[in-house]
């Protein structure tokens, strides 16, 4: 019997040492992708174009209000509450045209980044393949990883493989 359990023993040993196992840090590796990095640049700069266009059609809206009120003074009380209620739809109007433009923004800002994350994962797959690796693990903020030793950590040679992929 003691025989038994030892042959059991070594040969679990022995499994558990030929799989290879390394993990990355997915926080580390998002932050120093080039090509994610990009992405987020882009969006950015269509945001802020996004919000000075929502400024300025709001700053001469308010003009037209005031105008507007201004001149409401002098007419019939019904017939400015019929051009204030124009004024309330056109301002509605513009409120959903603007906010749908920033749907459509974020929507496609989205649908870039989930492809940069599956193109990482594909990476990842493959270089886990090449190298002979049973496991990656991910690892960082909401990762599986708690503790990992830094031999094992592949993060960075990862950042390199899809940052010198980008640049091609």
């Amino acid at each position: 019997m003691k025989k038994l359990v030892m042959l059991l023993a070594v040969v679990l040993m022995a499994s558990c040492q030929q799989n290879k196992i390394g993990f990355v840090d997915n926080v580390k590796l998002m932050d120093k992708y080039q090509e994610k990095l990009d992405i987020e640049a882009k969006f950015k700069t269509k945001a802020e174009t996004l919000n000075k266009k929502r400024d300025s059609i709001s700053q001469a809206f308010q003009i037209e209000v005031q105008a507007f009120q201004a001149k409401a003074q002098r007419m019939a009380q019904s017939k400015a509450q019929e051009e204030y209620g124009l004024i309330q739809q056109r301002g509605q109007f513009m409120g959903q045209q603007l906010q749908q433009e920033e749907q459509q923004l974020q929507a496609a800002g989205q649908t870039e980044m989930d492809s940069v994350i599956t193109k990482v994962k594909r990476e990842i797959q493959a270089y886990g393949k090449a190298n002979g690796y049973t496991y990656i693990l991910g690892g960082g903020d909401g990762g599986s990883v708690l503790y990992g030793a830094e031999a094992q950590d592949l993060t960075e040679e990862i950042i390199k493989i899809l940052n010198d992929s980008y640049k091609k």
